[in-house]
């Protein structure tokens, strides 16, 4: 019989609230933020985070950028995709830059409290921290990205739109990410 893996779990906007307040007592409080938020606001997985480099997110005036697309080698599948920074990502990552402004363009976006780039594994590690000291139990580094796919889901916006967004190549792959619950049921009964 073959096991399935549990999925991370999907956080509601309570939570993600509660768990952007606990960050504002951590020592690297903004970095931590803005990590949480490119994963809440554009589904970026940790590989994907911590492969950014200031270059990616900013224009030389310091300035966010609309959008910014990720390489083939900063992605888990391998293919180069288009993140769009809405208006609350917009916020955090202009929050960010004081933090990072001295920095040299091609150096990574976060860095470790020794000063290095994350890993995939140490950001795994960050996101496993800040979740469990916060009380969230099931929670992953995958949390947020389940999360910003179901809000979208939740809102209305079409699979083959989501697919795009998450970089997944099959929507069958971003179906799995969506958490099918009550909201979503009461609102599909009313348009009978």
């Amino acid at each position: 019989m073959e096991q399935k893996m549990a999925q991370a779990r999907t956080l509601s906007e309570d939570e993600i609230k509660m768990v952007l307040n606990y960050c504002r007592a951590r020592r690297h409080c903004v970095r931590d933020r803005t990590i949480l938020q490119l994963s809440f606001l554009a589904g970026l997985r940790v590989i994907e985070i911590a492969g950014l480099k200031i270059a990616d997110v900013y224009e030389d005036t310091g300035k966010v950028r609309d959008s910014f697309v990720l390489a083939a080698e900063q992605t888990k599948g391998g293919f180069e995709r288009r993140v769009f920074v809405g208006r609350k990502l917009n916020k955090a990552l202009a929050d960010y830059y004081p933090v990072i402004r001295k920095r040299k363009p091609e150096t990574p976006l976060f860095q470790t409290q020794i000063g290095g780039a994350f890993s995939a594994n140490t950001m795994c590690q960050l996101f496993l921290n800040i979740y469990s000291a916060a009380g969230l139990k099931g929670a992953s580094s995958h949390s947020g990205r389940r999360t910003f796919i179901t809000k979208l889901a939740n809102s209305g916006v079409n699979v083959r739109v989501l697919a795009a967004l998450a970089g997944h190549r099959s929507i069958v792959t971003t179906q799995r990410y969506i958490d099918v619950n009550e909201v979503q049921l009461a609102r599909a009964v009313e348009l009978v």
